[in-house]
């Protein structure tokens, strides 16, 4: 395994007491705390941030869509509609309001964040489909939302962005939506964890918790032949017509081939991507670590690209 930049050594060992390895039975309680401390985050007051309380997919709860509005905004804008992560059973919509706090004012764009339903409570596809619901109805609002409708790109990091590379196929296969970009940050899109970095004795997201999320989200399908790709990206066979996108990840990250892979996977297929790779950075670096010299290159480079994606009409 590649050795940890020593620039995030002291965020590694501050975040890993609040990430344990995970059983069912933590979960109620481990969310409530983390929604606590979503709860305490300073936030500006550039950005106006609005809950929407949306149909859900057919026979299901409805679900909420956070929007996050620059003031004084010109619109139609760009939207980036972000899934949050959590190894599919932990996270909240929350969770975007520091980064879209920042951004969307900086870069003029309009955030929207889903609240999904988590496993194993909610397994594969109820997730999955709560994001296209949610989606859906961003498309189908966005002129009175102030959204420009050719400019809705899909996010997400971890468990977040798997959801959204799969969001993106499941766009393409329907061909009701048409998404303009993809944004995938240290994607988990391989449930057969067979690559090597996923035996890696990683510092943050280990193997143990990334099992335990699999099984929570694939329920009976998991360790079987037959798992659907929507489930788990990596296994697309084919991933012609997806939008432009970019992956980023670190090489101290046990999810690290796997993002590697499917990027390679896209560019072979005529897709426009970009892939960055960050030597000696762990899972979620920009997150633990934001203010580390890397995590701020890493974020200027996810701007530029962001800019880049928000101009193509």
């Amino acid at each position: 395994m590649p050795a940890v930049d020593p620039q995030f050594q002291l965020a590694i060992e501050a975040v890993r007491p609040t990430m344990p390895l995970l059983h069912a039975g933590m979960l109620e309680e481990l969310r409530e705390v983390r929604r606590a401390n979503l709860e305490r985050q300073q936030l500006s007051d550039r950005v106006e941030r609005r809950d929407y309380v949306v149909p859900g997919p057919p026979n299901a709860p409805e679900i909420t869509v956070r929007l996050h509005v620059p003031v004084g905004l010109h619109t139609p804008a760009p939207c980036l509609y972000s899934m949050h992560g959590g190894g599919y059973v932990l996270g909240h919509r929350a969770i975007d309001d520091v980064r879209f706090d920042r951004w969307c004012p900086e870069l003029g764009f309009i955030g929207a964040s889903v609240e999904y339903r988590l496993a194993p409570e909610t397994p594969f596809p109820g997730p999955l489909e709560d994001c296209y619901a949610g989606l859906t109805w961003l498309f189908a609002h966005a002129s009175e939302l102030g959204i420009d409708p050719t400019r809705i790109g899909v996010g997400g990091a971890s468990a977040g962005g798997g959801l959204a590379a799969a969001l993106a196929l499941l766009a393409r296969d329907r061909g009701q939506l048409d998404v303009a970009f993809q944004l995938l940050a240290y994607p988990m899109i391989d449930d057969t964890m067979g690559a090597e970095s996923n035996r890696w004795n990683v510092p943050i997201w280990p193997a143990a918790n990334n099992a335990f999320g699999w099984r929570s989200y694939l329920g009976d399908l998991h360790g079987r032949d037959d798992v659907p790709y929507l489930a788990a990206p990596a296994r697309a066979t084919d991933v012609t017509g997806l939008p432009p996108t970019l992956v980023f990840v670190g090489t101290v990250d046990g999810l690290c081939d796997e993002s590697v892979a499917y990027a390679s996977r896209l560019y072979r297929a005529g897709i426009a991507t970009e892939l960055h790779v960050y030597p000696g950075a762990p899972h979620a670096f920009d997150s633990i670590a934001p203010d580390a010299p890397m995590s701020v290159r890493g974020t200027e480079a996810v701007k530029s690209w962001l800019r880049a994606a928000f101009t193509v009409a």
